[in-house]
C-alpha cells in the first residue's frame, strides 16, 4: 500500500583519487551527491523511470543545459542474472521510447547492479559531462531479501530505481561558474543588484533605496565608501553582477535611479518600483 516509497538525501561520499588527478571542483576526494532511492512494485517501474526523466528536463532546462542520453547496459562483472537485467533494461528502453528521447546505447557501462539512463551536458566550452543518471535495480532488493505484500496477501520482492539529478554537486557548480562565465542570471545570482552612492550627499537616499530592494526580496548590497564611481562600478562588474544601480545628485532629486546592466549600458530616470518590478520577474525561476 505505501509503494512507491521516496527516500532522499544529500550523501557526503568519499574517494582516495590521487593528488595528481584532483581538479578544482571537478574532481575531490569528497563531495555531495543528491542520490535518491525509490522502492517500487514492478508495474510502477515505467511511470516511475518517466517521472524521474522529466523531473531531470525540467532541471537542465531550468539552467539552459542541452543534453544527450546514453542506456548504459550490463558490464562483463555484474551482480544477478541475465534475465533480470535483460527486465531491468527493457524498462529503461521502454520509458525513452514513450518519451520519443533519442538516444545512443552504451554497452557495458551499467552500474554493477543494473543498468541505466545517462544524461550528458554540454557547457559552453562544448565540453560533456555525465550528471544526471535513472538506475533499475532488482539485485540489491534481493541481496537484502526486501519484501512487501501485495493485494492478494502474497510476499512480493520490490525493485529500486536509483537517481540523481545534480550528480556530484560540487561539480555541477563548478560545470556552472564555467558555463555561465561567472554572468550568472538574475534568479540564480547571489547579489542580483549592487547600489551606488556617487557621493556623502547621496548617501542617506541611497540607503532608503537598498533598504527598499531588500524588503522586496532582491538580494542586494552596496558599495557607501568614499571611492570614485568608476572604481566602484569596475568593482561591481568584475563581480558580474547583474545591475548596478548609480545614485546621484539627479536620482535624488528625482527619486528614481540610474540603472546600469553587464552590458554597460545605463538607462537613467528609472522609477524604483518599476525596476523592482522588472527584477522580480527575471528573478522567478
Amino acid at each position: 500500500r505505501d509503494l512507491p516509497l521516496k527516500f532522499a538525501e544529500l550523501g557526503t561520499i568519499s574517494r582516495n583519487e590521487l593528488s595528481g588527478v584532483l581538479s578544482g571542483l571537478f574532481r575531490l576526494r569528497q563531495f555531495t551527491q543528491d542520490d535518491a532511492h525509490i522502492f517500487v512494485r514492478y508495474d510502477q517501474i515505467e511511470k516511475e523511470i518517466l517521472e524521474v526523466i522529466d523531473l531531470i528536463d525540467h532541471f537542465y532546462k531550468k539552467f539552459g543545459f542541452d543534453y544527450q542520453v546514453e542506456l548504459s547496459t550490463r558490464p562483463e562483472k555484474f551482480m544477478g542474472k541475465k534475465e533480470d537485467w535483460d527486465r531491468a533494461q527493457k524498462y529503461l528502453e521502454e520509458a525513452l521510447k514513450k518519451k520519443g528521447m533519442k538516444y545512443k546505447l552504451n554497452p557495458g557501462e551499467g552500474a554493477f547492479y543494473g543498468p541505466k539512463i545517462d544524461f550528458h551536458i554540454k557547457d559552453s566550452l562544448g565540453r560533456s559531462w555525465q550528471c544526471a543518471t535513472c538506475q533499475v535495480d532488482f539485485q540489491l532488493p534481493e541481496r537484502f531479501k526486501l519484501s512487501f505484500i501485495g493485494k492478494d496477501g502474497k510476499e512480493y520482492r520490490p525493485a529500486i530505481i536509483h537517481r540523481v539529478v545534480y550528480g556530484a554537486i560540487e561539480r555541477f557548480i563548478g560545470i556552472l561558474v564555467e558555463h555561465f562565465e561567472g554572468k550568472f542570471p538574475v534568479w540564480l545570482s547571489p547579489i542580483q543588484a549592487r547600489v551606488l552612492s556617487i557621493s556623502d550627499e547621496n548617501l542617506a537616499y541611497s540607503k532608503e533605496v537598498f533598504e527598499e530592494f531588500q524588503k522586496e526580496g532582491i538580494r542586494t548590497d552596496s558599495s557607501f565608501q568614499s571611492n570614485t564611481l568608476e572604481y566602484k562600478i569596475r568593482e561591481a562588474s568584475m563581480q558580474k553582477i547583474p545591475y548596478i544601480i548609480i545614485i546621484g545628485s539627479k536620482e535624488q532629486k528625482n527619486k528614481t535611479i540610474a540603472v546600469r546592466d553587464r552590458s554597460g549600458k545605463t538607462q537613467y530616470n528609472v522609477k524604483v518600483n518599476d525596476f523592482v518590478k522588472k527584477i522580480s520577474e527575471e528573478a522567478k525561476y
